[in-house]
């Protein structure tokens, strides 16, 4: 049995015990958005009756991820993108009189395109490219005075799936996302007939999650890392949940069935194919990329075209680990977060948000994602149904081009109080959202 993060129980069992979590499940309830409700002109979004969305900043920049320190200042974070300007590092924002908007807002490390944002132990730690920093404070400055130690680095410069997105569990260990820069691992990038390479190169530095030590600094991948799980294609919602004592994970699935493989696929296949999944990190665990993909149609996991597969060909029984939830294909879950707070209704209370950034390739169908969904959680496992808790960021009713959307969800933080932020890139807004109740 493969050692893991919850309390000796094998992965394989517990999926037994509870099926995953189809997104055929998801519901409406009274906490979920109303379809019938318009998308609000001020804000850009639509939540669901009770709850009120504002704008807390609307930051010039392409954001990412947010970190809330303790006394309520919001780190966000920036990354460059080709044709948005040369924005990076990190804007500090502070609500001082209480209106639920940021009067204060600084920016730092300007020099530093990043993703992920975390405190631990009083640090702030940023993914970056090609490192993981950290930054000191000075009593409760708002900008950190000292320059950023290199917690890891020497991870490769590639050109996709480059964020460095990570979580911190309560013994210390930093798990990092390296997340693959290809597809499918062909021989070809993205060619049809290409197949793919076997073995998968990119997997000795790539395509997994890497363990450090989050207390280390000036770790390097190739000298102390060490590859914790494998057949990940790029992990950018990760979570650490302290009560499950477990890694929560979701990755963004493969793209192409149809265009390169339409002698077994055809446009709606790829469009619905394959899921967006949810897991459990688990210590060696192989999640399958890029060999297989999991098809929650038919609620299991088959062998990749590059690598013989069909379509039907089921992979191999008991090699791969397997999602505890599915999501719509190319959806592109880019954040999650476990709310611990009591200013939501209780069925929120240790649930799980789900930040979608948006899918590029579901054509000829309807883009899709653009959404917060929320999923409640039992034991430790996702609940039997799952709901749209924030949506209309895209800005039309039907989006065919992704370029045109107004807002991209991206991340997700719970506030001191309980209320939730959610950020965008496209736009580089920040909304705040709280319960006011019936």
């Amino acid at each position: 049995m493969k050692a893991n993060l919850y309390s000796g129980f094998s992965l394989a069992l517990v999926c037994c015990l509870v099926p995953a979590v189809s997104f055929a499940d998801q519901v409406v309830t009274e906490y979920s958005v109303d379809p019938a409700q318009a998308i609000d002109s001020e804000t850009g979004i639509r939540v669901p009756p009770g709850f009120m969305a504002t704008v807390f900043a609307d930051i010039d920049g392409y954001g990412r991820h947010m970190a809330m320190r303790d006394d309520g200042t919001l780190y966000y974070a920036l990354t460059v993108r080709l044709g948005r300007g040369s924005n990076m590092g990190v804007v500090a924002l502070r609500d001082t009189d209480g209106d639920g908007a940021a009067d204060i807002i600084e920016r730092f490390a300007t020099e530093i395109p990043g993703t992920a944002l975390q405190f631990h132990d009083g640090y702030l730690y940023f993914g970056s490219k090609t490192a993981v920093y950290r930054f000191a404070f000075e009593g409760d400055e708002l900008v950190p005075s000292a320059p950023p130690e290199v917690v890891v680095d020497g991870f490769p410069e590639q050109r996709l799936h480059e964020a460095k997105t990570f979580a911190i569990d309560d013994d210390n260990n930093l798990y990092v996302n390296v997340g693959a820069p290809s597809n499918a691992c062909m021989v070809e990038f993205r060619t049809r007939g290409s197949p793919g390479q076997l073995p998968c190169p990119q997997l000795e530095w790539q395509g997994g999650i890497w363990q450090y030590d989050a207390n280390a600094t000036n770790q390097s991948q190739a000298t102390h890392g060490r590859r914790y799980a494998t057949g990940i294609r790029n992990a950018m919602a990760m979570v650490w949940n302290p009560d499950h004592q477990r890694l929560y994970f979701l990755s963004h699935g493969r793209d192409a069935l149809y265009t390169l493989y339409p002698e077994n696929f055809s446009a709606e296949d790829s469009a619905e194919l394959p899921s967006e999944q949810m897991h459990i990190l688990v210590e060696d665990g192989d999640y399958g990329w890029p060999f297989t993909y999991y098809d929650h149609l038919r609620g299991a996991r088959v062998v990749a075209p590059e690598y013989g597969g069909d379509g039907r060909q089921e992979a191999e029984a008991g090699v791969y680990e397997q999602p505890i939830a599915n999501f719509p294909a190319h959806w592109a879950p880019n954040d999650m977060m476990f709310y611990t707070g009591d200013a939501l209704p209780a069925r929120f209370r240790n649930g799980v948000f789900v930040v979608f950034h948006g899918s590029w390739n579901r054509a000829p169908l309807p883009q899709g994602g653009y959404n917060v969904v929320f999923v409640p959680f039992v034991d430790g496992m996702p609940g039997e149904d799952w709901e749209v808790f924030a949506d209309g960021f895209e800005g039309h009713e039907v989006l065919e081009d992704p370029n045109d959307a107004i807002h991209r969800p991206t991340g997700i933080e719970q506030g001191p109080d309980g209320e939730i932020y959610i950020s965008s890139t496209v736009s580089g807004r920040i909304w705040r959202i709280e319960y006011l109740g019936e």
